[in-house]
């Protein structure tokens, strides 16, 4: 990877990790200080905090993929401890997939006029697994390449032996 295209990850990263820790903390104060400029309803307040908990999802997968990209930058993306950052990715992914659907579920009495509205949500929501189970091909495919290093080392070692 260059040193271009990981900076301007970084800069993306950096940047939304901001503005959805701003956007949190703005959502935390409106909810915790009881200044809400809407009429504060229940629907409301929980779509709040769901909000909240995914922007927490979003932030945790920056975090993995800043982690993973300084591994790569570094060359030791091909190691057991990448594995913990893919495991992040996944989660975090399957964390949203599931605050997608308690959103759906708080949205669906709203919708019983319309309910495709309700199945389009849920379609959504997984649409979103999907990308976590794509990530987790992803992984299968990065411990295949981690054995293949390992195997390669180890034939490394005893060829250097021979010799």
């Amino acid at each position: 990877m260059g040193k271009l295209a990981v900076r301007t990850l970084r800069a993306v990263l950096a940047l939304v990790l901001t503005g959805t820790g701003l956007v949190q903390a703005m959502m935390v104060w409106t909810l915790v200080s009881g200044n809400d400029p809407e009429d504060g309803t229940l629907p409301l307040t929980a779509l709040r905090v769901i909000t909240i908990l995914g922007m927490a999802s979003v932030q945790v997968a920056l975090v993995c993929v800043w982690r993973l990209v300084t591994m790569v930058r570094r060359g030791t993306v091909f190691s057991h401890a990448a594995f913990r950052y893919v495991d992040g990715v996944i989660g975090a992914i399957a964390a949203a997939a599931l605050l997608w659907f308690a959103v759906t579920a708080v949205d669906a009495p709203g919708q019983r006029d319309d309910p495709g509205v309700t199945v389009i949500m849920g379609g959504i929501g997984v649409a979103v697994l999907g990308v976590a189970l794509i990530v987790l091909v992803l992984r299968m495919l990065l411990a295949q390449a981690v054995a293949r290093d390992v195997e390669a080392t180890q034939m490394q070692a005893e060829l250097d032996q021979v010799i």
